[in-house]
């Protein structure tokens, strides 16, 4: 009898729990739901400009929005503008040696790449500082240096690729190899859990591959084999993307790392 008790209400506090989490993720995703949402609707409603422009001040708005409202604050809206410039530089490359194109960037380019482009990785480090915030992460057993050169690298690789050779699966093991043993502990109500980072990674990497399929089906972009009609973009990138995400975390926890947060060891 105790046992059919206890069960039920086992079974209540896992999905309480997992309503909590779903809640306090949905609310870190709020910048880049607002963002896909505004690039959802660009395509539904008549607009006097030309697209990506109206899209790069709907960005500058929503940031702003944010920033005001208190949902962010400044430590995160700064490093959320670092992350719009990295992307923009990302972009440049990626557009000039032909990865992907824009059809029809509008004036607000620089060579080839909406202004836009770079609000859709600053919605990667809205989410990564939102999420730090709402589950109160901290990290166990982070190596901040091994992890940012890695970090480093990977960025270089993505950027130099076009040229040089892509040693894009050497660094995914590089990766796997300084975050062993790294956990990355949050809270969800009163219980404090833990996962290991490389998973958070591949887990995060899932949600932007999706995203990644929902945008060029919107015509964020284009991909060459997407050329005559959209084709689901190739499951090569959920790897690119978790790499891509050791970038992104690295920069926002080298602000925690600087505001003296306690990281604990174990």
């Amino acid at each position: 009898m105790v046992t059919m008790i206890r069960r039920p209400r086992r079974a209540a506090h896992v999905v309480a729990q997992l309503v909590r989490f779903g809640w306090l993720e949905a609310k870190a995703c709020a910048f880049a739901v607002a963002i896909v949402a505004g690039l959802a609707l660009s395509t539904l409603v008549p607009l006097p400009v030309n697209r990506f422009d109206a899209l790069a001040v709907y960005g500058v708005a929503v940031t702003l929005l944010f920033w005001f409202a208190g949902w962010d604050d400044r430590a995160d809206t700064a490093t959320i503008l670092w992350f719009h410039l990295v992307g923009l530089g990302f972009e440049l490359v990626k557009v000039t040696i032909g990865s992907w194109h824009y059809p029809d960037p509008g004036l607000l380019t620089i060579a080839g790449v909406p202004v836009f482009a770079g609000f859709m990785y600053a919605a990667v480090g809205s989410y990564v500082c939102r999420a730090w915030h709402l589950l109160d992460l901290r990290l166990g057993g982070y190596r901040p240096v091994a992890t940012a050169l890695v970090a480093v690298a990977v960025y270089a690789n993505f950027l130099t690729s076009g040229w040089l050779v892509d040693v894009r699966s050497a660094l995914a093991v590089l990766l796997v190899y300084v975050t062993t043993g790294t956990r990355v502990y949050f809270t969800v109500g009163a219980v404090r859990y833990r996962m290991p980072l490389i998973v958070s990674f591949v887990l995060i990497a899932v949600f932007l591959w999706i995203a990644e399929n929902v945008s060029t089906f919107l015509g964020a972009w284009v991909y060459p084999h997407q050329a005559q009609s959209w084709q689901p973009v190739h499951l090569s990138k959920l790897w690119a993307w978790a790499l891509l995400i050791c970038v992104s975390f690295v920069l926002v926890a080298s602000g925690r790392w600087r505001r003296s947060e306690p990281w604990p060891r174990g």
